[in-house]
């Protein structure tokens, strides 16, 4: 392969040109395509898995392609991939040969974002909660922001949306190292630990990305750290050439939160900022983590003088995002929650929540591993971590773009649990649910692959067993 050519960034607009997708399907990319649209440009798109996403990209004007083929990309003018996609990819080969620019999903990001008031959400963990809750605090505040996150937000349906006003919320995945491109104005980091292992051999890397990235924001821009999180609260400290801000628990914060209430179904806190308070806040999503996203999201609208009145009452409405803690059914007392959480530090915080929220019942989990370089590196923290649960069931490991690693399964998690079992098929894995389950317990179906699809089939196993 030749090296690819790209636009230059911030760069020149796609208004007037042909943008084709590769994988236009998936949360990041079609959400951009959802933008573009917006914006009244052409997009074209190819995905190798159908899904309502398709669907609804197609309706809204995308010319949808159902595989990948060397002749989609032959009248764009600008190709955009994810770095999931393979150089081997015939249309990124083709677009290669034909020397029509590519670029990859952040770059086109930031092209769209490029005039705007842009604002990056970036964190090892909360990155997309944080991203939803500060839409909808913006959105609070009358500015109407134009979004784009990793997750569908529950109050619109949607993971992007081109708005009237002069923010651009953006969620900053750091899996690859690409959110360096973002260069924004404003960003939050809510915290850095080692992760995606695949990309990242050892934790110095992932604190050297998220350096590299908050050295991007220019010298008028601001950086909003959490002072709970060591590394998060190591890169602000370190941050020079911008101003910084604060958020979390400790007295010195910037944005300080105290008398702190955590409630089965919510969380609440007293929100004082520089000194002064300024309210409280009352979330309708459980858990502490929750309570720091939220904090993060306020000391954002502060930063850019918004109402604190507007912002509190916003989060107060915020109810939560697609896959984050999100109530798929309740069937007979039972509670179906599907979650993300595929890190063990959320998965600790995600099975924190889930106790409270289960009160006297019990909290019983399917977990689907994702990736298996992930699962090798924290093999032992799963386990510790899973043992929470009073119930635990693996799947095996959601592969995504990885090859296997000889030896590495999620038995090794269970063999190192005190009550978790490996049942690899998903049918007998949600019959085992099924059959176990009583009146208050909350099952919860865990993990960032494809174990959401047991969710329906297990509330329909419970209608069918208390029908």
């Amino acid at each position: 392969m030749t090296t690819p050519t790209s636009l230059p960034i911030p760069g020149e607009s796609f208004l007037g040109k042909k943008i084709h997708f590769i994988g236009i399907g998936g949360s990041g990319m079609s959400g951009l395509a959802r933008i573009a649209l917006a914006d009244g440009i052409s997009v074209s798109g190819s995905d190798a898995k159908d899904s309502s996403v398709l669907t609804a990209l197609s309706a809204l004007g995308a010319t949808i392609y159902k595989s990948h083929e060397a002749k989609h990309v032959e009248n764009a003018d600008v190709v955009i991939y994810s770095t999931a996609i393979s150089p081997s990819n015939p249309e990124m080969v083709r677009a290669i040969e034909r020397s029509i620019p590519i670029m990859t999903r952040a770059n086109a990001l930031a092209t769209l974002m490029h005039g705007l008031k842009s604002i990056a959400i970036a964190g090892t963990h909360g990155k997309t909660t944080t991203s939803s809750m500060a839409t909808v605090a913006f959105q609070a505040c009358g500015t109407d922001p134009s979004f784009a996150i990793g997750g569908t937000l529950t109050a619109s349906g949607s993971n992007a949306h081109r708005g009237s006003g002069e923010f651009f919320i953006a969620e900053a995945d750091e899996s690859d190292g690409s959110f360096v491109a973002y260069h924004p104005l404003a960003a939050i980091v809510t915290n850095v630990e080692h992760d995606h292992v695949d990309y990242f051999a050892t934790a110095e890397d992932v604190v050297n990305v998220f350096r590299n990235f908050a050295e991007t924001i220019p010298g008028d821009g601001f950086l909003i750290y959490c002072h709970d999180d060591a590394g998060s609260r190591a890169l602000g400290e370190a941050v020079t050439h911008c101003t910084t801000y604060s958020y979390g628990t400790r007295a010195d914060s910037d944005l300080k939160i105290d008398q702190i209430e955590l409630m089965a179904q919510g969380s609440r806190a007293r929100a004082i900022w520089k000194g002064s308070t300024i309210g409280t806040i009352e979330l309708q999503v459980p858990g502490h983590h929750n309570l720091l996203n939220a904090a993060g999201t306020l000391t954002l609208g502060l930063t850019f003088g918004l109402n604190p009145t507007s912002l509190l009452s916003g989060l107060h409405s915020f109810r939560g995002a697609g896959r984050r803690f999100e109530l798929k059914a309740t069937i007979n007392g039972i509670r179906i929650i599907d979650d993300y959480g595929h890190h063990p530090t959320e998965i600790s915080v995600t099975l924190d929540a889930a106790k409270r929220y289960a009160d006297t019942g019990r909290v019983l989990v399917i977990f689907q591993p994702h990736r298996y370089s992930r699962t090798q590196a924290f093999l032992d923290q799963f386990a510790t971590s899973l043992d929470v649960a009073d119930d635990v069931t693996l799947l095996e490991i959601y592969a995504a773009s990885e090859k296997p690693i000889a030896g590495v399964s999620a038995q090794l998690i269970a063999e190192k649990m005190k009550h978790g079992r490996f049942i690899p098929n998903f049918a007998e894995a949600a019959e085992h649910i099924v059959e176990i389950a009583q009146p208050g317990d909350v099952i919860l179906t865990l993990g960032a692959g494809d174990v959401n699809s047991l969710a329906p089939i297990i509330a329909d196993g419970l209608a069918k067993r208390f029908g």
